[in-house]
């Protein structure tokens, strides 16, 4: 396989990523430092809070998805090492996942106090784009170790 044939993936992976950071850096800071009503400045912290550290898992996935795609490119895309890379992305889509399932009760003081209801449908959108990277990642790291239980049948006949 050519070795820029995943390059169009690996520059999504680092538009993903790119965003995050400067949200990260400059959004949630801006946020904390001026809330928009500052009666409920104290629900907002542990909102921006479970924010900043579910970035940690984030940039874990788009690592490991890097890595993947840096196996596919050097014809290792079916061994243990892109079973153990999907294994790691599936765990850090659920921890993001049970993050925001944490934070919900805080968005929903929010959406209460400013009686603003879409804002917890808003806050449910991270919990189901991870449950769907989860069962994505999943399935595919079953698949994957399928395919390398054959190969390796297949190399045991002949």
């Amino acid at each position: 396989m050519k070795h820029g044939s995943t390059l169009f993936l690996k520059i999504a992976v680092f538009l993903i990523g790119t965003p995050v950071l400067a949200l990260c850096i400059f959004g949630l800071s801006r946020l904390a430092n001026n809330p928009v009503n500052p009666d409920y400045a104290h629900i907002l912290y542990p909102i921006l809070i479970g924010m900043y550290v579910s970035a940690i898992p984030f940039y874990i996935a788009l690592y490991q998805a890097f890595r993947l795609l840096s196996y596919i490119d050097k014809n290792k895309a079916f061994s243990q090492i892109s079973v153990k890379a999907l294994k790691n992305i599936k765990y850090c889509a659920i921890t993001i996942s049970t993050l925001y399932v944490v934070m919900m009760p805080f968005v929903y003081l929010v959406a209460e106090k400013d009686d603003a209801p879409g804002l917890i449908i808003i806050g449910m959108v991270p919990i189901f784009a991870s449950m769907v990277i989860v069962v994505f990642a999943a399935v595919l790291q079953r698949l994957l170790q399928e395919a390398i239980d054959i190969k390796s049948e297949n190399d045991l006949i002949v």
